[in-house]
């Protein structure tokens, strides 16, 4: 039995990395996916055909998830699109790194911006969807650095943090609407992201894991796939840490 069949996705940032990851989870057990990106270029594209082989219906939208009107127009439009809307991921991030002493206010604001005021903006237009249909899962991907702060990612580490805390509080106040919310963070993750870091930095967050190994974006799909089911029907304002056991 698929666990999404005929469920809506909406997840941003999808294109690539674990936004891809998840949607294709998604897709796999049924769901139809809106998914977003910056721009719809060549990656996009072919991420929305190696979804539509499952035999769902897919769309991607060009979106700037920091704009708060553009984020309503896309939101109404994939309303429009697939009639509703029953799971929501905040995934679309970056990473601008500094010491704090160093670190620009552009750098500050650029982060914070993608980060967690996307996250605001979506949730500001999807929740009335879900309250209307009295139900939903919303799942913001947040990190590690956002439990433990992380040395030159002061900007990064508040945006995550700030996510945990939006989702507990959506969980409070949506909860009596059927509307769940949780956060996942993840630890260090095999992605393009990581493999582009020298591999002594690499070997160095490994020997920091009990596993002995970073996660894949597959893994961290199946939690998102598992708080996104009916599996997670009584699980909402948690943190489900993915870290091999690398913060406890």
């Amino acid at each position: 039995m698929e666990l999404l069949k005929d469920k809506v996705a909406l997840i941003t940032g999808a294109a690539r990395g674990i936004g891809k990851a998840i949607a294709l989870k998604y897709a796999s057990e049924g769901a139809n996916i809106a998914f977003t990106d910056l721009v719809i270029n060549e990656a996009a594209e072919e991420t929305v055909k190696e979804l539509e082989a499952f035999g769902v219906t897919v769309k991607a939208y060009a979106s700037n998830a920091a704009e708060f009107e553009a984020t309503q127009t896309v939101v109404d439009q994939v309303v429009k699109d697939f009639g509703r809307i029953d799971i929501l991921v905040n995934n679309a991030g970056i990473t601008k790194d500094g010491l704090v002493m160093r670190m620009s206010e552009q750098q500050w604001d650029a982060v914070i911006a993608v980060n967690m005021k996307s996250a605001f903006n979506f949730l500001h237009a999807v929740v009335p969807v879900m309250a209307r249909q009295r139900s939903g899962s919303i799942i913001n991907m947040a990190s590690i650095a956002g439990q433990t702060g992380n040395p030159g990612q002061v900007n990064y580490s508040a945006s995550k943090a700030g996510l945990i805390a939006m989702a507990k509080s959506v969980a409070k106040e949506m909860g009596s609407r059927g509307i769940r919310a949780n956060a996942i963070a993840p630890g260090y993750v095999i992605s393009e992201m990581t493999e582009a870091l020298p591999q002594s930095v690499r070997d160095e967050f490994v020997k920091m894991i009990p596993l002995g190994r970073g996660a894949s974006v597959d893994e961290i799909a199946s939690v998102a796939l598992f708080l996104a089911s009916d599996l997670a029907s009584y699980v909402t304002g948690q943190v489900i840490a993915v870290n091999g056991g690398m913060y406890c």
